[in-house]
């Protein structure tokens, strides 16, 4: 199991926050993920005009990664400069699941120097995804 360094991903994650183009909603959000690989991938949130071509901090650090070669994540965090933790919203937790084991741990920071962390399978307990519930089934089966 790959340690997870949240120092790192929560300075990446604000650091990718102040790169979000978010004209509309007012709401810049960065992500950090950690692949089992130990590598830390960033992304931001992208909104337009046409607010179905939007994509979420989330899914840009995902994507990152994806190009950089990982399929296999062991932690993500959302940072956004407010004080309400925020997790990641449904969209973004299923396409989560499709890399994330129901185990890995999905934080939230703010500004403040809060955390919360959920487990996957806390946010998104149904996911559709083939392997997240074959998964989910062997976890179910260990407890």
């Amino acid at each position: 199991m790959t340690a997870i360094n949240w120092a790192a991903l929560n300075a990446a994650a604000k650091a990718a926050s102040e790169q979000a183009y978010a004209p509309y909603s007012q709401f810049p959000v960065g992500v950090a993920i950690q692949a089992e690989s130990g590598k830390i991938y960033a992304g931001c949130n992208v909104e337009n005009a046409s607010y179905g071509g939007t994509v979420c901090a989330e899914r840009n650090a995902i994507a990152a990664a994806v190009v950089a070669g990982e399929r296999k994540f062991a932690a993500l965090l959302v940072y956004t400069p407010q004080s309400k933790l925020t997790p990641p919203c449904g969209i973004c937790r299923q396409v989560i699941a499709e890399f994330f084991t129901p185990d890995a741990p999905i934080a939230s920071s703010n500004h403040l120097g809060q955390q919360q962390s959920w487990s996957l399978q806390q946010l998104l307990p149904d996911a559709f995804t083939p392997t997240y519930l074959a998964a989910s089934e062997k976890i179910s089966k260990d407890s």
